[in-house]
């Protein structure tokens, strides 16, 4: 049987357009909480609000994007992201106190979550049905990309260049996308009067997707746990002196992401998501004991393929699970309910583990994450896991039952 056709026109330029929004949001991800400090003098906890308010922004976008994206229409709310998204960058040229830096940190989350939302429900949409792992997978690695360069990039910069430096590669990012969205061409899902009545009135579940709340809920732990690293890597390296093996960390992380994706998003379509989750998990949990106890660059390295190969898995299963549990019509509620666990769990956390840096430091912050992650597999078997069992093994009774009659 031949396939459904995944590398559209439309596919590959929604994936640049998240490429780009992926940059803008790990170059200035990884370096605003150490400019925070050093520019304005702060604490790290201060320093961890600056880079979390972000996703707070983000957070206020999404509650409202997947409500009325199926409304509005779906390139029209992307481009409305888009030219905001442009315009808050620009913004960080002017930034001359702390409280500004906030407020727009805050607006240019705003953005993000308004921008990211309409794209992954457009690739949702896009992707046929019996390919969603392996569809939204590739489609996750222009993240993946971007959680390369951008990392990179940003602490090269930051160390040999000037932040007015990243703020210009954030602004040009957030210019190129405008120009991609003319060559975009979307169909909006067609709904019906009472679809369409629904969506217009103010009830929850025309804000969250209920089927996709349990395994948001459990991927929001995992966002919160990867943002301690995301926010605090550059200082942690700078205490243990591993900053040139620092530099390569996100590099590294996001080849092993790159490879092993599209087997990730293959293995789910055929095995189940169980068998990817769990591994996943446990990798990840792994990977953060080694990350705390580095003493030298090559375990630090070594932290970031497990870490890379756990998260990766984590993070496009996650989505996958989100979008194939609702109808096609709830896709953007489905997505925007993910996404919004998700700014939850990596918005808490910079602040969240700034605070437990002051009280234990830095290695004992991170043992005290790869704790949270281990108990991260009761977690998702008490969520999630329990119930893909319970399906395979009602599945597997029936397939009995038939093999049975046909004796």
């Amino acid at each position: 049987m031949t396939k459904p056709k995944l590398w559209t026109k439309n596919f590959i330029l929604i994936a640049l357009i998240n490429l780009n929004i992926g940059l803008n949001y790990f170059l200035l991800m990884i370096i605003v909480s150490e400019y925070a400090m050093l520019k304005f003098e702060v604490s790290p906890s201060q320093g961890g609000l600056a880079t979390g308010i972000f996703i707070f922004g983000a957070l206020f976008a999404r509650l409202f994007t997947g409500k009325y994206i199926g409304w509005l229409g779906q390139k029209r709310l992307l481009y409305a992201g888009l030219i905001l998204s442009f315009v808050t960058t620009s913004f960080y040229f002017l930034v001359n106190s702390f409280y500004l830096l906030l407020a727009v940190r805050f607006l240019h989350g705003i953005s993000f979550g308004s921008v990211s939302t309409s794209a992954g429900t457009i690739a949702a949409n896009i992707v046929p049905r019996e390919r969603c792992g392996e569809g939204i997978g590739y489609y996750g690695l222009s993240v993946t990309i971007a959680s390369a360069i951008g990392p990179f990039l940003g602490m090269l910069l930051s160390m040999h260049g000037s932040y007015t430096m990243i703020f210009a590669a954030c602004t040009i990012a957030a210019l190129i996308n405008l120009i991609i969205t003319l060559f975009l061409t979307v169909k909006d899902v067609k709904l019906t009067e009472k679809q369409l009545f629904e969506l217009k009135s103010f009830k929850l579940k025309n804000f969250i997707e209920p089927k996709a709340v349990p395994i948001s809920f459990f991927c929001m732990l995992i966002f919160f746990c990867y943002s301690s690293i995301l926010s605090f890597l550059s200082a942690y390296a700078k205490e243990i002196n591993l900053m040139d093996a620092a530099s390569f960390f996100f590099i590294i992380f996001s080849a092993v992401i790159f490879l092993s994706r599209p087997l990730v998003g293959r293995i789910f379509d055929s095995k189940g998501e169980n068998l990817i989750m769990y591994s996943a998990i446990a990798v990840l949990a792994i990977g953060l004991i080694v990350f705390s106890q580095a003493y030298f660059g090559f375990m630090l390295l070594a932290a970031a393929v497990l870490i890379g190969l756990g998260y990766g898995a984590i993070q496009s299963s996650g989505q996958a699970i989100a979008v194939k549990a609702t109808e096609k019509h709830r896709m953007g509620l489905a997505t925007s309910t993910f996404f919004m666990l998700g700014d939850i769990g990596m918005g808490t956390g910079p602040f969240v583990f700034g605070t437990a840096i002051s009280l234990v430091g830095y290695r004992g912050m991170y043992t005290s994450v790869a704790i949270i992650m281990l108990g991260c597999l009761f977690l998702y078997y008490v969520l999630w896991g329990k119930k893909v069992r319970a399906r395979e093994m009602n599945s597997e009774k029936e397939h009995e039952s038939l093999r049975k009659e046909a004796v």
